[in-house]
């Protein structure tokens, strides 16, 4: 299974409500076709009274084993139900990692 497989099936211990994950890594340098940066969103209630840094915490320790394995860059939005229902998720851009193509 393939990472984009991967991080949802480790993430499905949070019970996520909505879970959007996007490949970035073609948007950085490096060769075609690998898989090391992702933009994730993620609700879930587990987040209730959660700072978004335990937040972050808590999904980069479920996915410790991609980052050991290649994982280079994951972008997080991370939201309850009700959060969720207040945003715009186009609104959501990976900030730049200052490692692009340049073509």
């Amino acid at each position: 299974m393939n990472r984009t497989g991967r991080i949802p099936d480790l993430l499905k211990v949070l019970k996520p409500t909505h879970l959007q994950l996007e490949n970035e890594s073609d948007q950085h340098s490096g060769p075609a076709g690998r898989e090391s940066h992702f933009k994730l969103i993620l609700v879930s209630s587990e987040f209730e009274d959660l700072s978004r840094i335990d937040r972050q915490r808590k999904v980069n320790e479920l996915l410790k084993s991609e980052f050991e394995s290649g994982l280079h860059a994951l972008t997080q939005k991370l939201l309850t139900p009700t959060e969720w229902e207040k945003v715009n998720p186009s609104d959501f851009v990976s900030p730049d990692c200052g490692h692009k193509n340049r073509t």
